[in-house]
Order: structure tokens, then C-alpha cells, then sequence
């Protein structure tokens, strides 16, 4: 079983009972993508990728923006589909509050975020009790974490831990059974094990890592090309006269200082200047790069080259789309697999409220509202709830759904007027025998303005 706290656990350098020692006919964990030199020369890896600004960028904002997000266990209620919160539950208060006594929920979901953005998979401990209730979740560097199968195809997780991690060990391996270990795997091609974006787009990053390279160097050397000096005899010590030349007029404090040669001493610029090799171009697209690996909207990082009244408003919903829900899910299913019993599937389930982030404009929101209650599917509490007010009491309609009666179902258009009509002709009285017209005498069109007189009562003067 798990340890109550990966700080204080014991560690052992022998396999759990019952798993085997690791063999490599079985291991299934080798990656094809790995940490290394890009073509660019670079050496890219999370810590180097974390330097660009926009990967850092990227990063920070897919992890705080999941973070933020409440996230409740439900259980369903009825066979209709109904739901409530399950407080009740023992893993509410670890999904929603705190995972375990050293971190809050969003230090806790930004920290497995940010191990899938670069490392691609996201590990945290189980920690159960003998009822085989969760007691504590916590976060396992991807980078120590080994993922193998036992001779019978059972999974099992190593994990190295080193003695920084735990003071007074030395490095030790650790062996969590398949129920202590909540694995959060992000694009892969086994289905077990992601594969990092830093390590699969090295190329590219390792390209925006030399162009900012080249900027320093550039800046570096006083804003000046690099060239050579030429000397028409022969120097004895050319180092020194290169030396004391970079120390004279290199880096950006002696920029633009006036150069003295002697002997007939010549410069002569032999590099690129930074227009004629599309320096600046060259960063934007690392930009637009950068944001594609991670699917990000440009302007959410601070590039607002294509970015306009008219469509930034659904470049923000298209990140809710596209960028945070498929994160969200891989989420709330690795919870219902890893952290709920099998006989609770069926019932309870984890759900990211997004609402917040979907919201519109304030007049968008008041006119949805309008239309819902107008409508019958919200009540006056319903839309305070959503807009975080205090709600009305039951008895002043607050739980109340209203609805426009001029609406009816298209299979039943007419059946109203035919209904109102027959209801007029019941309620009319009926003529008398002497005010009964014969129906065959019809009147001649002279009578027919002295018929529609009004007849007045009592006996005619002679």
C-alpha cells in the first residue's frame, strides 16, 4: 500500500511484494522523443524551454487557467439525470480544497498541468487507508517516474527518488502498484505514456533558443557586426590585439565609441547585419510557433499583430474550446478511473465548472437571461446563482419558472382560434322566434344600412 507521506516514507531499493524486479523484456516506458540537442546546436529540455518567453508564457496560462477552474465531485441522483454535489464524498474535499496538508487545489492542478505541458505525463501518489478511501494526493516529478509491466501484464510505476527530495537518503527506487499511482498521460502512441511537446518540438524551440542567443551575442558586441582586422605586415601577437580590441569597443556600454588603428590597421564587417537575416521576423514567428505547439491563442500571450475587436472575443471562447476542454477531460476521466472505486463509477463523477470563463459581456449575459426566463428553463435564483447574488425567498417567486404563453406547439397552431371561436359562439344568446330571420329572405342592399340601425324601444308617435 502507499505511504502516508512520500517525506517520511521508507524507502527500499527491493520491488513491493508481489511485483517483479524490472525486466527488460516487459518494459514498455522507453520513449522515442527525448530531451537532447535540436539541429539548431541547442540543447533543449523543460528547464531550457522554460527560458523562452513564450513557452513560459504558454505554459503559465494553460496551468493557471485549469487551476482556477472549481473543480466538484457530483452524484447522480435519479435515473433522469439529476445531480448534486457530493460533499459527502471524502474525495470532495482532495479535488476541491486540498489535496494533501502542503498544497492547495491550485497550487496542486497547476503543478500536474505544468508536468504534462512539458513532460507530457502527470503523476501523483495515492495515499489510501485500509477502507481503501483517499486520504491524499501527491505530485511525482515525471522525469523519475518509470513505467513498467510485471510477467502477468500488470502495470507498475518506479519511481527514483533522489536525496534532495527526502534529507539523509540516499537514492533510492520507489514501487507503486497500479491503484497508488494517479497518471494523467497526455498524447502518446501506446496510450500509457504521453510524449513530451518540449522533447517532440526540439527543433523548433532549439531554433528560437539560437535566435535569442544571436540577440545577446549582437547586443553583447556592442550592436556591431563581427569582422576582422587587417594588418598589412606581419603581427607577432595577433590574440592580443584581438583582445584588446574586443575589450575596447565590445559589449553594449561601448557601443558607437570611435575606433583608433595603427599601422595601417583596417576593419572590415564580414557578418549578416540583423535586418538582411530577418532577425525580427525571425522571433514573431517563434511566436506563432510556439503558440501552435501549445494551442494557444497568439493574443493570449501578448501578440496582438492579428488580434481585433471584432474576433477576440471568440479567439477567448475558441481557447475554452480547443485549448482548456480537452486537458479538462483527460483530467476528470484520470479521476474517475484512478480515484473512485469501480462500484462508484456509475454514479459519481468529477466536472470542471467552466461557466466563468464562457461568460460574455454584461448585456449579452442580462439578454440570455431574459431569454431563459421567458423561456421556463431559468428561474429568478438560477440567474442569481450565476451571477453570485444573493438569492430571493421561495415564497417571493424566487424558485419560480414563468413562461410566454404566446407560445405554442407548431402541431397545434389553429387549434387555439378554433377553440376561442366555439367558446364566442356558445356564449352568445339566442334570438328569439320573432327576431328568427326566414333564411331563404335574404334583405336587398336599400335595407341593409336601415338593418344595421339600432331599433329604438316603445310605441311610434302618429
Amino acid at each position: 500500500m502507499g505511504f502516508e507521506n512520500p517525506r517520511d516514507s521508507p524507502k527500499t531499493e527491493q520491488p513491493k511484494e508481489g511485483l517483479p524486479q524490472v525486466t527488460d523484456n516487459v518494459r514498455d516506458s522507453g520513449q522515442t522523443f527525448v530531451f537532447g540537442r535540436s539541429n539548431a546546436g541547442e540543447q533543449v529540455d523543460e528547464k531550457a524551454a522554460m527560458q523562452i518567453p513564450t513557452v513560459y508564457a504558454c505554459v503559465r496560462l494553460l496551468a493557471e487557467s485549469i487551476a482556477a477552474l472549481p473543480l466538484h465531485l457530483y452524484r447522480v441522483t435519479d435515473d433522469n439525470g439529476n445531480k448534486e454535489k457530493a460533499r459527502d464524498h471524502p474525495l470532495y474535499k482532495i479535488l476541491y480544497r486540498q489535496p494533501n496538508p502542503e498544497m492547495t487545489s491550485f497550487v496542486f492542478w497547476e503543478t500536474l498541468m505544468t508536468h504534462l505541458l512539458l513532460w507530457g505525463n502527470a503523476y501523483a501518489q495515492i495515499v489510501r487507508d485500509g477502507k481503501n478511501t483517499v486520504l491524499g494526493l501527491y505530485p511525482l516529478l515525471p522525469e523519475n517516474v518509470e513505467v513498467d509491466r510485471d510477467e502477468s501484464g500488470e502495470l507498475y510505476y518506479i519511481y527514483h527518488a533522489y536525496t534532495d527530495e527526502v534529507p539523509g537518503e540516499q537514492n533510492k527506487d520507489i514501487y507503486f502498484r497500479r491503484d497508488e499511482i494517479f497518471h494523467v498521460p497526455g498524447l502518446g502512441f501506446n496510450g500509457l505514456i504521453g510524449f513530451s511537446p518540449i522533447a517532440m518540438m526540439k527543433n523548433s524551440l532549439g531554433t528560437s533558443i539560437a535566435v535569442d542567443k544571436y540577440g545577446s551575442s549582437f547586443f553583447k558586441n556592442g550592436a556591431q557586426p563581427s569582422g576582422v582586422l587587417e594588418h598589412p605586415g606581419v603581427l607577432k601577437d595577433p590574440n592580443r590585439v584581438r583582445d584588446n580590441w574586443e575589450a575596447a569597443y565590445g559589449g553594449a556600454a561601448n557601443a558607437h565609441r570611435v575606433a583608433v588603428l595603427e599601422e595601417g590597421m583596417a576593419y572590415k564587417p564580414i557578418s549578416l547585419p540583423p535586418e538582411d537575416s530577418q532577425f525580427l521576423e525571425t522571433k514573431q514567428f517563434s511566436v506563432t510557433e510556439i503558440c501552435r505547439i501549445f494551442r494557444v491563442p497568439p493574443h493570449l500571450v501578448a501578440d496582438l499583430s492579428r488580434a481585433t475587436f471584432s474576433n477576440i472575443e471568440y479567439q477567448s471562447l475558441n481557447f475554452v474550446m480547443h485549448s482548456l476542454t480537452p486537458w479538462l477531460v483527460r483530467i476528470e476521466q484520470g479521476i474517475i478511473k484512478d480515484l473512485l472505486l469501480e462500484e462508484e463509477q456509475d454514479t459519481y463523477f468529477p466536472k470542471f465548472n467552466v461557466d466563468g470563463l464562457l461568460r460574455g459581456d454584461y448585456q449579452s449575459r442580462m439578454n440570455g437571461y431574459a431569454t431563459g426566463i421567458s423561456n421556463g428553463f431559468l428561474s429568478p435564483n438560477d440567474v442569481h446563482r450565476l451571477e453570485n447574488m444573493d438569492l430571493i425567498p421561495a415564497e417571493e417567486g424566487g424558485d419560480d419558472y414563468y413562461l410566454n404563453g404566446g407560445y405554442v406547439k407548431l402541431k397545434d397552431a389553429g387549434v387555439a382560434q378554433q377553440n376561442k371561436a366555439a367558446s364566442v359562439q356558445q356564449n352568445q344568446p339566442k334570438q328569439t322566434q320573432s327576431e328568427e330571420q326566414d333564411p331563404e329572405e335574404e334583405p336587398d342592399s336599400d335595407n341593409r344600412l336601415s338593418e344595421s340601425k339600432p331599433r329604438k324601444n316603445g310605441r311610434r308617435n302618429r
